[in-house]
Protein backbone atom coordinates (compact mmCIF):
# COMPACT_ATOMS: atom_id res chain seq x y z
CA UNK A 1 0.00 0.00 0.00
CA UNK A 2 2.86 2.05 0.69
CA UNK A 3 4.25 1.47 -2.57
CA UNK A 4 1.10 2.74 -4.31
CA UNK A 5 0.89 5.67 -2.12
CA UNK A 6 4.36 6.75 -3.73
CA UNK A 7 3.31 6.28 -7.34
CA UNK A 8 0.08 8.00 -6.75
CA UNK A 9 1.72 10.56 -5.38
CA UNK A 10 4.81 10.68 -8.11
CA UNK A 11 2.39 9.54 -11.22
CA UNK A 12 3.30 12.93 -12.93
CA UNK A 13 7.03 12.35 -12.36
CA UNK A 14 6.64 8.59 -13.10
CA UNK A 15 4.66 9.22 -16.65
CA UNK A 16 6.95 12.03 -18.15
CA UNK A 17 9.85 9.38 -17.44
CA UNK A 18 8.03 6.62 -18.63
CA UNK A 19 6.77 8.76 -21.70
CA UNK A 20 10.54 9.72 -22.69
CA UNK A 21 11.77 6.42 -22.41
CA UNK A 22 8.67 4.12 -24.62
CA UNK A 23 9.09 6.16 -27.68
CA UNK A 24 12.95 6.54 -27.12
CA UNK A 25 13.48 3.67 -29.75
CA UNK A 26 11.94 5.65 -32.75
CA UNK A 27 14.81 8.06 -33.17
CA UNK A 28 17.16 5.19 -31.75
CA UNK A 29 16.45 2.27 -34.38
CA UNK A 30 14.93 4.30 -37.29
CA UNK A 31 17.48 7.38 -36.93
CA UNK A 32 15.32 9.57 -39.79
CA UNK A 33 14.50 13.33 -39.38
CA UNK A 34 10.85 12.06 -39.53
CA UNK A 35 11.60 9.75 -36.89
CA UNK A 36 12.89 12.09 -34.50
CA UNK A 37 10.11 14.87 -35.46
CA UNK A 38 7.46 11.95 -34.33
CA UNK A 39 9.44 11.34 -31.35
CA UNK A 40 8.77 14.93 -30.16
CA UNK A 41 5.36 15.32 -31.57
CA UNK A 42 4.08 12.12 -29.55
CA UNK A 43 6.27 13.40 -26.63
CA UNK A 44 4.75 16.62 -26.37
CA UNK A 45 1.00 15.46 -27.01
CA UNK A 46 1.22 13.05 -24.16
CA UNK A 47 2.20 15.48 -22.09
CA UNK A 48 -0.72 18.21 -23.24
CA UNK A 49 -3.41 15.46 -23.36
CA UNK A 50 -1.93 14.29 -19.13
CA UNK A 51 -0.78 17.77 -18.81
CA UNK A 52 1.70 15.82 -16.54
CA UNK A 53 3.62 19.12 -17.03
CA UNK A 54 1.80 22.80 -17.61
CA UNK A 55 1.03 23.15 -21.13
CA UNK A 56 3.26 26.58 -21.74
CA UNK A 57 6.15 24.71 -20.40
CA UNK A 58 5.14 21.36 -22.46
CA UNK A 59 5.19 23.95 -25.63
CA UNK A 60 8.82 24.76 -24.97
CA UNK A 61 10.12 20.80 -25.78
CA UNK A 62 10.58 21.40 -29.31
CA UNK A 63 12.39 24.72 -28.82
CA UNK A 64 14.63 21.87 -26.87
CA UNK A 65 14.66 18.99 -29.10
CA UNK A 66 14.04 20.45 -32.58
CA UNK A 67 17.99 21.65 -32.32
CA UNK A 68 19.05 18.55 -30.56
CA UNK A 69 17.78 16.13 -32.96
CA UNK A 70 19.22 18.63 -35.79
CA UNK A 71 15.50 19.08 -37.10
CA UNK A 72 16.00 23.08 -37.03
CA UNK A 73 18.60 25.21 -35.53
CA UNK A 74 17.66 27.22 -32.06
CA UNK A 75 17.29 30.62 -33.69
CA UNK A 76 14.69 29.50 -36.37
CA UNK A 77 12.65 27.68 -33.21
CA UNK A 78 12.90 30.63 -31.25
CA UNK A 79 11.21 33.17 -34.09
CA UNK A 80 8.49 30.83 -34.22
CA UNK A 81 7.15 31.63 -31.36
CA UNK A 82 6.06 34.78 -31.95
CA UNK A 83 4.26 35.46 -34.78
CA UNK A 84 1.59 38.06 -35.98
CA UNK A 85 -1.11 36.13 -33.92
CA UNK A 86 0.75 37.39 -31.07
CA UNK A 87 0.32 41.25 -32.07
CA UNK A 88 -3.55 40.33 -32.47
CA UNK A 89 -3.46 39.17 -28.77
CA UNK A 90 -2.53 41.88 -27.67
CA UNK A 91 -4.55 44.24 -29.16
CA UNK A 92 -7.57 42.23 -28.17
CA UNK A 93 -6.73 42.06 -24.55
CA UNK A 94 -6.06 45.68 -24.22
CA UNK A 95 -10.05 45.99 -25.27
CA UNK A 96 -10.92 43.17 -22.78
CA UNK A 97 -8.53 44.92 -20.33
CA UNK A 98 -10.79 48.69 -20.77
CA UNK A 99 -14.25 46.77 -20.62
CA UNK A 100 -13.92 44.51 -17.77
CA UNK A 101 -11.96 47.53 -15.91
CA UNK A 102 -14.85 50.16 -16.58
CA UNK A 103 -18.07 47.64 -15.97
CA UNK A 104 -18.73 47.99 -19.75
CA UNK A 105 -19.66 44.04 -19.92
CA UNK A 106 -21.86 44.57 -16.71
CA UNK A 107 -23.94 46.87 -18.45
CA UNK A 108 -24.22 45.17 -21.75
CA UNK A 109 -25.30 41.85 -20.52
CA UNK A 110 -28.59 43.80 -17.53
CA UNK A 111 -29.29 45.76 -20.96
CA UNK A 112 -29.79 43.18 -22.92
CA UNK A 113 -31.54 41.03 -20.32
CA UNK A 114 -33.52 44.04 -19.84
CA UNK A 115 -34.75 44.37 -23.14
CA UNK A 116 -36.19 40.19 -23.80
CA UNK A 117 -38.62 40.96 -20.43
CA UNK A 118 -38.77 38.45 -17.26
CA UNK A 119 -40.69 35.24 -18.36
CA UNK A 120 -38.47 32.81 -17.08
CA UNK A 121 -38.18 31.14 -20.88
CA UNK A 122 -37.34 34.54 -22.40
CA UNK A 123 -35.00 35.28 -19.49
CA UNK A 124 -32.91 32.21 -20.02
CA UNK A 125 -33.20 33.45 -23.79
CA UNK A 126 -31.81 36.82 -22.94
CA UNK A 127 -29.17 35.77 -20.29
CA UNK A 128 -27.67 33.26 -23.39
CA UNK A 129 -27.72 35.90 -25.77
CA UNK A 130 -26.09 39.01 -23.56
CA UNK A 131 -23.15 36.12 -22.17
CA UNK A 132 -22.69 35.11 -26.26
CA UNK A 133 -22.44 38.67 -27.44
CA UNK A 134 -19.63 39.16 -24.64
CA UNK A 135 -17.96 35.98 -25.25
CA UNK A 136 -17.22 37.37 -29.19
CA UNK A 137 -15.11 39.98 -27.85
CA UNK A 138 -14.19 38.25 -24.06
CA UNK A 139 -12.64 35.46 -23.10
CA UNK A 140 -15.01 33.05 -22.55
CA UNK A 141 -14.07 32.11 -18.68
CA UNK A 142 -14.22 36.18 -17.93
CA UNK A 143 -17.58 36.31 -19.41
CA UNK A 144 -19.14 33.51 -17.50
CA UNK A 145 -17.24 34.42 -14.60
CA UNK A 146 -18.76 37.88 -15.15
CA UNK A 147 -22.54 36.55 -15.86
CA UNK A 148 -22.38 34.10 -13.27
CA UNK A 149 -23.05 36.23 -10.23
CA UNK A 150 -26.08 38.25 -11.58
CA UNK A 151 -27.82 35.17 -12.51
CA UNK A 152 -27.29 33.50 -9.22
CA UNK A 153 -28.61 36.68 -7.63
CA UNK A 154 -31.63 36.84 -10.24
CA UNK A 155 -32.39 32.93 -9.32
CA UNK A 156 -32.11 33.16 -5.65
CA UNK A 157 -34.46 36.17 -5.64
CA UNK A 158 -37.42 34.37 -7.54
CA UNK A 159 -37.02 31.53 -5.07
CA UNK A 160 -37.13 34.04 -2.55
CA UNK A 161 -40.19 36.08 -3.53
CA UNK A 162 -41.87 33.14 -3.90
CA UNK A 163 -41.53 31.52 -0.67
CA UNK A 164 -42.24 34.84 0.97
CA UNK A 165 -45.92 35.23 -1.16
CA UNK A 166 -46.91 31.59 0.03
CA UNK A 167 -46.02 32.26 3.83
CA UNK A 168 -47.77 35.55 3.41
CA UNK A 169 -50.95 33.84 1.74
CA UNK A 170 -50.97 30.92 4.33
CA UNK A 171 -50.67 33.72 7.15
CA UNK A 172 -53.28 36.47 6.17
CA UNK A 173 -54.80 35.88 2.58
CA UNK A 174 -54.18 39.17 2.24
CA UNK A 175 -51.61 42.16 0.60
CA UNK A 176 -48.43 42.74 2.34
CA UNK A 177 -45.99 45.02 2.22
CA UNK A 178 -42.86 43.21 0.68
CA UNK A 179 -39.49 43.65 3.08
CA UNK A 180 -38.19 40.78 2.17
CA UNK A 181 -36.93 42.44 -1.78
CA UNK A 182 -34.32 44.37 0.35
CA UNK A 183 -33.09 42.25 2.85
CA UNK A 184 -33.14 38.97 0.21
CA UNK A 185 -31.12 41.42 -2.13
CA UNK A 186 -28.61 42.39 0.38
CA UNK A 187 -28.05 39.05 1.57
CA UNK A 188 -27.37 37.75 -2.19
CA UNK A 189 -25.31 40.73 -2.92
CA UNK A 190 -23.09 39.49 -0.26
CA UNK A 191 -23.15 35.96 -0.80
CA UNK A 192 -22.49 36.65 -4.55
CA UNK A 193 -19.47 38.68 -4.02
CA UNK A 194 -18.22 36.44 -2.01
CA UNK A 195 -18.75 33.03 -4.42
CA UNK A 196 -17.36 36.12 -7.13
CA UNK A 197 -14.02 36.41 -5.33
CA UNK A 198 -13.32 32.24 -4.67
CA UNK A 199 -14.67 31.37 -8.56
CA UNK A 200 -12.36 34.36 -10.17
CA UNK A 201 -10.48 33.22 -12.73
CA UNK A 202 -6.68 33.30 -13.32
CA UNK A 203 -6.60 36.63 -15.41
CA UNK A 204 -5.89 36.14 -19.17
CA UNK A 205 -8.09 36.34 -22.09
CA UNK A 206 -7.97 32.95 -23.03
CA UNK A 207 -7.85 30.07 -19.92
CA UNK A 208 -8.84 27.48 -21.95
CA UNK A 209 -5.54 25.48 -21.31
CA UNK A 210 -6.17 26.25 -17.36
CA UNK A 211 -7.79 22.43 -16.54
CA UNK A 212 -5.89 21.54 -13.57
CA UNK A 213 -6.41 25.07 -11.93
CA UNK A 214 -10.41 24.45 -12.65
CA UNK A 215 -10.06 21.09 -11.49
CA UNK A 216 -8.70 22.34 -8.03
CA UNK A 217 -11.17 25.27 -8.16
CA UNK A 218 -14.29 22.82 -8.61
CA UNK A 219 -13.12 20.87 -5.66
CA UNK A 220 -12.55 23.80 -2.89
CA UNK A 221 -15.61 26.00 -4.33
CA UNK A 222 -17.90 24.13 -4.24
CA UNK A 223 -20.79 25.46 -2.25
CA UNK A 224 -23.54 22.95 0.09
CA UNK A 225 -26.60 24.38 -0.65
CA UNK A 226 -29.76 24.37 1.53
CA UNK A 227 -33.09 22.49 0.00
CA UNK A 228 -34.69 23.92 -2.52
CA UNK A 229 -38.58 25.09 -2.21
CA UNK A 230 -39.56 22.50 -4.96
CA UNK A 231 -37.99 20.54 -7.66
CA UNK A 232 -38.78 23.09 -10.54
CA UNK A 233 -36.63 25.51 -8.10
CA UNK A 234 -33.90 23.44 -8.65
CA UNK A 235 -34.60 23.04 -12.40
CA UNK A 236 -34.46 26.21 -12.71
CA UNK A 237 -31.07 26.72 -11.20
CA UNK A 238 -28.99 23.95 -13.16
CA UNK A 239 -31.04 25.38 -16.50
CA UNK A 240 -29.86 29.56 -15.57
CA UNK A 241 -26.36 27.81 -14.87
CA UNK A 242 -26.25 25.31 -17.75
CA UNK A 243 -27.28 28.56 -20.09
CA UNK A 244 -24.51 30.88 -19.16
CA UNK A 245 -21.71 27.88 -19.52
CA UNK A 246 -22.69 26.67 -23.03
CA UNK A 247 -23.47 30.42 -24.26
CA UNK A 248 -20.39 31.55 -23.17
CA UNK A 249 -18.31 28.87 -24.82
CA UNK A 250 -21.14 29.11 -28.05
CA UNK A 251 -20.25 33.05 -28.33
CA UNK A 252 -16.56 32.49 -28.37
CA UNK A 253 -16.95 30.29 -32.27
CA UNK A 254 -18.27 33.43 -34.02
CA UNK A 255 -15.32 35.72 -33.87
CA UNK A 256 -11.36 34.99 -34.59
CA UNK A 257 -10.48 36.79 -31.28
CA UNK A 258 -13.66 35.35 -29.51
CA UNK A 259 -11.43 31.86 -28.68
CA UNK A 260 -7.58 30.68 -28.44
CA UNK A 261 -8.77 27.70 -30.58
CA UNK A 262 -9.83 30.24 -33.57
CA UNK A 263 -6.68 32.19 -33.47
CA UNK A 264 -4.60 29.39 -33.05
CA UNK A 265 -6.12 27.94 -36.89
CA UNK A 266 -5.75 31.29 -38.33
CA UNK A 267 -2.18 31.89 -38.12
CA UNK A 268 -1.41 27.85 -38.90
CA UNK A 269 -3.82 28.11 -41.95
CA UNK A 270 -2.14 31.73 -43.17
CA UNK A 271 0.98 30.48 -42.47
CA UNK A 272 1.05 27.10 -44.30
CA UNK A 273 -1.34 28.68 -46.68
CA UNK A 274 -0.19 31.71 -47.56
CA UNK A 275 -1.65 32.49 -51.36
CA UNK A 276 -5.15 31.74 -49.62
CA UNK A 277 -5.57 34.86 -48.11
CA UNK A 278 -9.47 34.33 -47.60
CA UNK A 279 -9.39 33.43 -43.68
CA UNK A 280 -9.85 36.98 -42.43
CA UNK A 281 -12.29 38.45 -39.57
CA UNK A 282 -15.04 39.25 -41.72
CA UNK A 283 -15.01 36.15 -43.77
CA UNK A 284 -14.74 34.05 -40.36
CA UNK A 285 -17.28 35.95 -39.06
CA UNK A 286 -20.10 35.08 -42.26
CA UNK A 287 -19.18 31.44 -41.37
CA UNK A 288 -19.24 30.76 -38.34
CA UNK A 289 -21.94 33.45 -37.29
CA UNK A 290 -25.04 31.35 -38.38
CA UNK A 291 -23.56 28.31 -37.27
CA UNK A 292 -23.37 29.53 -33.46
CA UNK A 293 -26.99 31.50 -33.84
CA UNK A 294 -28.36 28.17 -35.10
CA UNK A 295 -26.25 26.23 -31.87
CA UNK A 296 -27.39 28.69 -29.62
CA UNK A 297 -31.15 28.69 -30.18
CA UNK A 298 -31.22 24.31 -30.59
CA UNK A 299 -29.47 24.65 -27.34
CA UNK A 300 -31.57 27.42 -25.38
CA UNK A 301 -34.53 24.91 -26.72
CA UNK A 302 -32.79 21.82 -26.15
CA UNK A 303 -31.93 22.80 -22.20
CA UNK A 304 -35.39 24.81 -21.92
CA UNK A 305 -37.45 21.38 -22.67
CA UNK A 306 -34.72 19.51 -20.56
CA UNK A 307 -35.23 20.89 -17.38
CA UNK A 308 -38.14 23.18 -17.21
CA UNK A 309 -40.43 21.71 -20.36
CA UNK A 310 -40.86 24.02 -23.60
CA UNK A 311 -44.43 25.36 -22.93
CA UNK A 312 -45.61 27.48 -26.06
CA UNK A 313 -48.60 28.71 -24.15
CA UNK A 314 -46.61 29.91 -21.63
CA UNK A 315 -43.98 31.59 -23.30
CA UNK A 316 -46.86 34.09 -25.76
CA UNK A 317 -48.94 34.79 -23.22
CA UNK A 318 -49.52 38.25 -24.56
CA UNK A 319 -51.36 40.72 -21.82
CA UNK A 320 -51.73 38.78 -18.61
CA UNK A 321 -50.50 40.26 -15.89
CA UNK A 322 -46.96 39.01 -14.49
CA UNK A 323 -46.43 36.43 -11.85
CA UNK A 324 -44.38 37.42 -8.37
CA UNK A 325 -41.76 35.70 -9.80
CA UNK A 326 -41.79 37.20 -12.82
CA UNK A 327 -42.13 40.74 -10.90
CA UNK A 328 -39.46 39.61 -8.46
CA UNK A 329 -37.24 38.62 -11.72
CA UNK A 330 -37.16 41.93 -12.87
CA UNK A 331 -36.78 44.18 -10.27
CA UNK A 332 -33.50 42.62 -8.98
CA UNK A 333 -32.28 43.42 -12.96
CA UNK A 334 -33.18 46.92 -12.57
CA UNK A 335 -31.61 47.09 -9.25
CA UNK A 336 -28.74 45.49 -10.34
CA UNK A 337 -28.29 48.06 -13.10
CA UNK A 338 -29.46 50.90 -11.31
CA UNK A 339 -26.43 49.89 -9.23
CA UNK A 340 -23.73 50.64 -12.34
CA UNK A 341 -25.44 54.53 -12.36
CA UNK A 342 -25.13 56.45 -15.58
CA UNK A 343 -22.58 55.43 -18.34
CA UNK A 344 -19.86 57.42 -17.61
CA UNK A 345 -17.08 58.82 -19.66
CA UNK A 346 -15.07 56.09 -19.87
CA UNK A 347 -17.50 53.26 -20.53
CA UNK A 348 -18.29 55.38 -23.87
CA UNK A 349 -14.56 55.72 -25.32
CA UNK A 350 -14.30 52.11 -24.66
CA UNK A 351 -17.26 51.31 -26.55
CA UNK A 352 -16.50 53.83 -29.56
CA UNK A 353 -13.14 51.99 -29.75
CA UNK A 354 -14.70 48.82 -29.47
CA UNK A 355 -17.02 49.38 -32.34
CA UNK A 356 -14.25 51.18 -34.42
CA UNK A 357 -12.10 48.13 -33.92
CA UNK A 358 -14.58 45.73 -35.16
CA UNK A 359 -15.65 47.79 -38.05
CA UNK A 360 -11.86 48.32 -39.25
CA UNK A 361 -12.22 44.34 -38.89
CA UNK A 362 -14.81 43.87 -41.12
CA UNK A 363 -14.13 46.26 -43.74
CA UNK A 364 -10.49 45.44 -44.08
CA UNK A 365 -11.24 42.91 -46.66
CA UNK A 366 -14.76 41.63 -46.80
CA UNK A 367 -14.71 39.98 -50.13
CA UNK A 368 -17.80 41.54 -51.60
CA UNK A 369 -16.49 44.57 -51.93
CA UNK A 370 -13.15 46.39 -51.77
CA UNK A 371 -12.16 47.27 -48.25
CA UNK A 372 -9.92 49.78 -46.69
CA UNK A 373 -6.51 47.33 -47.21
CA UNK A 374 -6.67 48.72 -50.84
CA UNK A 375 -5.80 51.60 -50.33
CA UNK A 376 -2.61 50.35 -49.14
CA UNK A 377 -2.24 48.72 -52.76
CA UNK A 378 1.84 49.32 -53.00
CA UNK A 379 2.42 46.74 -49.77
CA UNK A 380 -0.55 43.72 -50.54
CA UNK A 381 -1.19 41.61 -47.60
CA UNK A 382 1.23 44.05 -45.15
CA UNK A 383 -1.78 45.27 -43.20
CA UNK A 384 -3.81 42.60 -40.82
CA UNK A 385 -6.11 42.23 -38.61
CA UNK A 386 -3.32 42.46 -36.00
CA UNK A 387 -2.26 46.11 -37.41
CA UNK A 388 -5.81 46.74 -36.69
CA UNK A 389 -5.65 45.77 -33.08
CA UNK A 390 -2.33 47.13 -32.54
CA UNK A 391 -4.08 50.60 -33.96
CA UNK A 392 -6.63 50.63 -31.59
CA UNK A 393 -4.45 48.93 -28.45
CA UNK A 394 -2.85 51.57 -28.30
CA UNK A 395 -4.88 54.25 -28.12
CA UNK A 396 -6.35 52.93 -24.60
CA UNK A 397 -3.01 53.61 -23.52
CA UNK A 398 -3.41 57.24 -25.01
CA UNK A 399 -6.76 58.65 -24.28
CA UNK A 400 -7.34 60.16 -20.73
CA UNK A 401 -9.42 58.62 -18.83
CA UNK A 402 -9.55 60.80 -15.91
CA UNK A 403 -7.20 63.91 -14.24
CA UNK A 404 -4.90 63.49 -11.73
CA UNK A 405 -4.83 66.78 -9.46
CA UNK A 406 -3.15 67.92 -6.56
CA UNK A 407 -3.72 70.56 -3.87
CA UNK A 408 -1.41 73.12 -3.44
CA UNK A 409 0.01 74.99 -0.80
CA UNK A 410 -2.52 78.20 -1.13
CA UNK A 411 -5.22 75.34 -1.29
CA UNK A 412 -6.04 75.90 -5.43
CA UNK A 413 -6.48 72.56 -7.14
CA UNK A 414 -4.57 71.89 -10.22
CA UNK A 415 -3.82 69.38 -12.71
CA UNK A 416 -0.42 67.58 -12.72
CA UNK A 417 -1.21 64.64 -15.39
CA UNK A 418 -3.85 62.11 -16.06
CA UNK A 419 -4.29 58.32 -15.95
CA UNK A 420 -5.16 56.63 -19.55
CA UNK A 421 -7.72 53.95 -19.31
CA UNK A 422 -5.76 51.52 -18.90
CA UNK A 423 -2.07 50.75 -17.56
CA UNK A 424 0.48 48.54 -18.16
CA UNK A 425 -0.08 46.83 -14.98
CA UNK A 426 -3.49 46.28 -15.47
CA UNK A 427 -3.00 45.18 -19.41
CA UNK A 428 -0.12 42.63 -17.49
CA UNK A 429 -2.95 41.26 -15.53
CA UNK A 430 -5.05 40.03 -18.22
CA UNK A 431 -2.26 39.18 -20.89
CA UNK A 432 -2.50 35.52 -21.18
CA UNK A 433 1.28 35.02 -21.16
CA UNK A 434 0.37 30.87 -20.89
CA UNK A 435 -1.59 30.77 -23.97
CA UNK A 436 1.02 33.27 -26.06
CA UNK A 437 3.80 30.25 -25.52
CA UNK A 438 1.50 27.12 -26.34
CA UNK A 439 0.44 28.94 -29.46
CA UNK A 440 4.84 29.28 -30.27
CA UNK A 441 4.95 25.83 -29.16
CA UNK A 442 2.29 24.47 -31.79
CA UNK A 443 3.87 26.79 -34.59
CA UNK A 444 7.18 25.52 -33.42
CA UNK A 445 6.78 21.99 -34.04
CA UNK A 446 4.10 22.74 -36.72
CA UNK A 447 7.14 23.94 -38.72
CA UNK A 448 8.77 20.86 -37.60
CA UNK A 449 7.02 18.42 -38.81
CA UNK A 450 7.06 20.28 -42.15
CA UNK A 451 11.13 20.44 -42.46
CA UNK A 452 11.33 17.38 -41.16
CA UNK A 453 9.32 15.74 -43.68
CA UNK A 454 6.92 14.07 -41.18
CA UNK A 455 4.03 16.49 -42.89
CA UNK A 456 4.60 14.51 -46.36
CA UNK A 457 5.32 11.08 -44.63
CA UNK A 458 1.68 11.49 -42.69
CA UNK A 459 0.16 12.40 -45.93
CA UNK A 460 1.34 9.58 -48.34
CA UNK A 461 0.45 7.11 -45.64
CA UNK A 462 -3.22 8.56 -45.22
CA UNK A 463 -3.95 8.97 -49.17
CA UNK A 464 -6.02 5.29 -48.78
CA UNK A 465 -8.85 7.74 -47.15
CA UNK A 466 -9.48 9.33 -50.55
CA UNK A 467 -11.66 6.01 -51.84
CA UNK A 468 -14.06 7.65 -48.57
CA UNK A 469 -17.12 9.83 -49.24
CA UNK A 470 -15.86 13.77 -47.84
CA UNK A 471 -18.82 13.78 -45.54
CA UNK A 472 -18.09 10.90 -44.08
CA UNK A 473 -13.74 12.23 -43.29
CA UNK A 474 -15.59 15.21 -42.18
CA UNK A 475 -17.87 13.52 -39.77
CA UNK A 476 -15.29 11.24 -38.01
CA UNK A 477 -12.32 14.14 -37.83
CA UNK A 478 -15.14 16.11 -36.17
CA UNK A 479 -16.11 13.46 -33.76
CA UNK A 480 -12.61 12.43 -33.01
CA UNK A 481 -12.05 15.92 -32.10
CA UNK A 482 -14.58 16.77 -30.50
CA UNK A 483 -14.57 13.58 -27.90
CA UNK A 484 -10.07 14.30 -27.40
CA UNK A 485 -11.33 18.17 -26.34
CA UNK A 486 -12.65 16.77 -23.69
CA UNK A 487 -10.25 15.71 -22.05
CA UNK A 488 -7.65 17.65 -23.33
CA UNK A 489 -7.51 21.40 -23.36
CA UNK A 490 -9.21 22.87 -26.19
CA UNK A 491 -5.67 24.91 -27.40
CA UNK A 492 -3.92 21.98 -26.75
CA UNK A 493 -6.68 19.92 -28.98
CA UNK A 494 -6.19 22.00 -31.34
CA UNK A 495 -2.24 22.78 -32.16
CA UNK A 496 -2.36 18.78 -32.21
CA UNK A 497 -4.57 18.42 -35.00
CA UNK A 498 -3.95 20.55 -37.23
CA UNK A 499 -0.38 20.04 -38.39
CA UNK A 500 -2.41 16.43 -38.68
CA UNK A 501 -5.47 17.28 -40.63
CA UNK A 502 -3.48 19.62 -43.25
CA UNK A 503 -1.62 17.12 -44.49
CA UNK A 504 -4.72 14.49 -44.55
CA UNK A 505 -6.85 17.17 -47.07
CA UNK A 506 -3.48 17.37 -49.08
CA UNK A 507 -3.12 13.56 -49.17
CA UNK A 508 -6.59 13.01 -50.35
CA UNK A 509 -6.78 16.40 -52.76
CA UNK A 510 -9.92 17.89 -50.68
CA UNK A 511 -9.53 21.77 -50.20
CA UNK A 512 -7.95 21.93 -46.42
CA UNK A 513 -10.77 24.03 -45.49
CA UNK A 514 -13.24 21.54 -45.77
CA UNK A 515 -11.37 19.53 -42.79
CA UNK A 516 -10.22 22.07 -41.20
CA UNK A 517 -12.68 24.63 -40.32
CA UNK A 518 -15.12 21.56 -38.91
CA UNK A 519 -12.54 20.43 -36.71
CA UNK A 520 -11.63 23.75 -35.31
CA UNK A 521 -15.24 24.92 -34.87
CA UNK A 522 -15.91 21.29 -32.66
CA UNK A 523 -12.33 21.52 -30.34
CA UNK A 524 -14.38 24.64 -28.62
CA UNK A 525 -17.53 21.49 -27.79
CA UNK A 526 -16.55 20.90 -24.67
CA UNK A 527 -19.84 20.74 -23.07
CA UNK A 528 -19.89 17.09 -21.21
CA UNK A 529 -17.85 17.48 -17.92
CA UNK A 530 -17.45 20.31 -15.64
CA UNK A 531 -13.16 19.99 -15.96
CA UNK A 532 -14.25 20.13 -19.68
CA UNK A 533 -13.52 24.12 -19.94
CA UNK A 534 -13.23 26.83 -17.22
CA UNK A 535 -16.93 28.21 -17.86
CA UNK A 536 -18.51 24.84 -17.03
CA UNK A 537 -16.43 24.22 -14.04
CA UNK A 538 -17.29 28.13 -13.14
CA UNK A 539 -20.64 27.36 -12.96
CA UNK A 540 -20.11 23.78 -11.36
CA UNK A 541 -18.82 25.64 -8.39
CA UNK A 542 -22.32 27.41 -7.79
CA UNK A 543 -23.16 23.94 -6.37
CA UNK A 544 -26.75 23.42 -8.49
CA UNK A 545 -25.36 20.92 -10.66
CA UNK A 546 -23.89 17.04 -10.98
CA UNK A 547 -21.94 15.56 -13.21
CA UNK A 548 -24.84 14.01 -14.60
CA UNK A 549 -26.74 17.34 -15.41
CA UNK A 550 -23.80 18.19 -17.65
CA UNK A 551 -23.21 14.89 -19.51
CA UNK A 552 -27.22 14.45 -19.91
CA UNK A 553 -26.92 18.41 -20.94
CA UNK A 554 -23.61 18.66 -22.94
CA UNK A 555 -24.57 15.27 -24.80
CA UNK A 556 -27.35 17.09 -26.47
CA UNK A 557 -25.37 20.38 -27.24
CA UNK A 558 -22.73 17.99 -28.70
CA UNK A 559 -24.76 16.27 -31.26
CA UNK A 560 -26.63 19.67 -32.02
CA UNK A 561 -23.13 21.51 -32.44
CA UNK A 562 -21.72 19.04 -34.55
CA UNK A 563 -24.91 18.34 -36.92
CA UNK A 564 -25.03 22.07 -37.40
CA UNK A 565 -21.12 22.17 -38.39
CA UNK A 566 -21.90 19.17 -40.67
CA UNK A 567 -25.26 21.24 -41.99
CA UNK A 568 -22.79 24.54 -42.98
CA UNK A 569 -20.18 22.68 -44.88
CA UNK A 570 -22.56 21.53 -47.25
CA UNK A 571 -24.86 24.42 -47.33
CA UNK A 572 -24.09 28.49 -46.85
CA UNK A 573 -20.03 27.72 -46.51
CA UNK A 574 -19.30 26.01 -49.60
CA UNK A 575 -19.53 28.98 -51.94
CA UNK A 576 -17.81 31.33 -49.87
CA UNK A 577 -14.50 28.99 -50.45
CA UNK A 578 -15.29 27.18 -53.30
CA UNK A 579 -14.55 24.10 -51.25
CA UNK A 580 -15.74 21.68 -54.36
CA UNK A 581 -12.51 21.83 -55.55
CA UNK A 582 -9.02 21.27 -54.37
CA UNK A 583 -7.55 24.98 -54.55
CA UNK A 584 -4.81 26.18 -56.58
CA UNK A 585 -2.96 27.73 -53.29
CA UNK A 586 -2.37 23.98 -51.44
CA UNK A 587 0.24 22.02 -52.36
CA UNK A 588 0.35 18.76 -54.67
CA UNK A 589 1.28 15.57 -52.84
CA UNK A 590 3.64 13.18 -54.39
CA UNK A 591 2.66 9.62 -54.47
CA UNK A 592 6.18 8.55 -53.61
CA UNK A 593 6.91 6.68 -50.82
CA UNK A 594 9.15 8.89 -48.05
CA UNK A 595 11.40 6.84 -46.87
Amino acid sequence: MKLLSYIFIYRRFLLIVFTLLIFLPLPITLGTKEAECAYTLFVVAIFWLTEALPLSVTALLPGLMFPMFGIMPSKKVASVYFKDFHLLLIGVICLATSIEKWNLHKRIALKMVMLVGVNPAWLTLGFMSSTAFLSMWLSNTSTAAMVMPIVEAVAQQIIGAEAEVEATQMTYFKGATNHGLETDESINEHETNERKEKTKPVPGYCNDAEKISSKNEVEKVSVTRTKYRTKRDHMMCKLMCLCIAYSSTIGGLTTITGTSTNLIFTEHFNTRYPDCQCINFGSWFMLSFPAALIILLLSWIWLQWLFLGFNLKEMFKCGKTKTVKEKACAEVIKQEYKKLGPIRYQEIVTLILFIVMALLWFSRDPGFAPGWSTLFSKYPGFATDSTVALVVGLLFFLIPAKRLTKTTPTGEIVAFDYSPLITWKEFQAFMPWDIAILVGGGFALADGCEVSGLSNWIANKLSPLGSLPVWLIILVSSLIVTSLTEVASNPATITLVLPILSPLAEAIQVNPLYILIPSTLCTSFAFLLPVANPPNAIVYSYGHLKTIDMVKAGLGVNIVGVAVVMLGMFTWIVPMFDLQTYPSWAPAVSNETMP
